[in-house]
């Protein structure tokens, strides 16, 4: 998600200065997404400049609300409609920082793989308190909860697929030699070879 659009999405609630924006933010997240309160300033900034938000006078306090403009809802509802395109992610970091331990002499592949593994439940396990926490609650605002399931449902999957990983690692990995690594290159599977039982668990 651009902040961009999450910062019009919370003006379509109403006005807001920079700080209350920034705690907004967070608070829709579940504190998973933390803003430096420049980043919400810059933001702002260019939003004004694309007529997409409007500056209104000084409060008491000295803080200048925003509010969201016509052409700014336009846009908002454009990008609620307009489904999210897997290009136009973040690139997998994982994916290729495994990619990068395969063709890099002298890595232990597997470490990787089981350090990786290991921080993957440490999370699940986190996030699987809180939601255990929000249930208890039944707060009728589902927006955190929500955001809860999907980091779930992305550490249930990111560990699924490095279970892939180690088995098609072992796979590969002559008999009775040690970790594989990209010093010592392996030859292919065989495709009669099974799988060993276990691997990936």
């Amino acid at each position: 998600m651009s902040i961009r659009h999450g910062l019009l999405a919370l003006l379509e609630r109403g006005p807001m200065y920079g700080y209350q924006l920034r705690a907004a933010f967070e608070e829709s997240v579940g504190g998973t997404w933390s803003l430096n309160i420049g980043q919400v300033y810059t933001t702002l900034s260019r939003l004004e400049r694309d007529r997409f938000v409007h500056p209104l006078p000084e409060n008491d306090g000295g803080q200048r609300p925003y509010e969201i403009t016509e052409t700014g809802r336009a846009e908002l509802t454009r990008w609620f409609a307009t489904p999210i395109e897997r290009t136009d992610r973040p690139r997998d970091e994982l994916a290729i920082k495994l990619a990068l331990a395969m063709a890099t002499p002298g890595v232990d592949v597997s470490a990787v793989v089981q350090s990786q593994r290991a921080a993957g439940i440490r999370a699940l396990q986190e996030y699987t308190r809180l939601k255990r926490g929000q249930d208890a609650a039944e707060s009728a605002d589902l927006s955190w909860p929500l955001v809860l399931d999907a980091m779930i449902f992305q550490c249930e999957a990111e560990i699924r697929w490095l279970d892939h990983c180690e088995a098609t690692i072992l796979r590969r990995r002559p008999s009775g030699t040690g970790p594989t690594s990209a010093a010592a290159p392996t030859p292919a599977a065989d495709p009669a070879a099974k799988e060993p039982e276990g691997a990936g668990r």
